[in-house]
């Protein structure tokens, strides 16, 4: 593919996902490299030369590198105004709540990560059952706030009445908790919110091919 437009990005990965969304509702034309976590190809001197950190998604345009997946989705809908969807509300006030959810996202996706890769994280020997049940803990008190924000707001998405930067940062998130097992009878307008998402065409597109059979990890929450 001819393009200015390259996404160096890791299979089944949230942040990496948010970034293909924003692409396919930007209807913009790119080069997606997969690379694998398990080789550790995102630390290849090709990744490295463009993100010293080493982390994906690792996203480039041109001379343009951002690296950061919340701002690589601001960049495209910025860059791009008047292709594609229309991904900031008009209405003031939701756009002041796209930002505030765009960000909120940031916690969301930590205590999520701090359950799912506790084992992975932590020396085997500085593990402690005490530190799991607070991980839980707080990553339930956290799901509740978000179960909470629906019905108080001025639509069915995370923003208001449609489609937005809110929920392209967010809805990756929302979907790794309920592949991994998050119980739907106990955050049912989470769940509303996800079977709604779930079938958008952008979405649909760019399901993570890896997420072929749901775990249990969330279960308990």
């Amino acid at each position: 593919m001819a393009t200015d437009m390259t996404l160096y990005w890791g299979a089944g990965s949230p942040p990496c996902w948010r970034v293909m969304i924003a692409l396919e509702e930007k209807r913009c034309d790119y080069d997606g490299k997969l690379l694998s976590f398990e080789k550790a190809e995102h630390k290849s001197p090709t990744v490295l030369a463009i993100n010293p950190r080493g982390q994906l998604p690792t996203f480039k345009h041109g001379n343009r590198i951002i690296n950061e997946s919340a701002g690589a989705c601001l960049y495209l809908e910025n860059e791009f105004k008047d292709q594609g969807t229309k991904l900031t509300p008009t209405c003031r006030d939701e756009q002041a709540m796209m930002f505030q959810r765009i960000f909120e996202a940031i916690p969301l996706g930590q205590k999520l990560v701090d359950i799912l890769y506790y084992d992975w994280k932590v020396p085997e020997g500085e593990r402690h059952d005490s530190a799991k049940a607070r991980n839980k803990e707080a990553l339930r008190v956290e799901l509740k706030l978000w179960e909470g924000y629906f019905g108080k707001g001025s639509g069915p998405f995370m923003a208001g009445k449609s489609f937005s930067l809110a929920d392209v940062t967010v809805f990756p998130y929302i979907a790794f908790a309920f592949y991994h097992g998050l119980c739907p009878d106990r955050f049912p307008k989470l769940a509303q919110y996800h079977s709604m998402v779930k079938d958008r065409p952008s979405v649909k597109k760019t399901w993570p091919t890896v997420w072929q059979q749901n775990t249990d990890k969330l279960k308990d929450i």
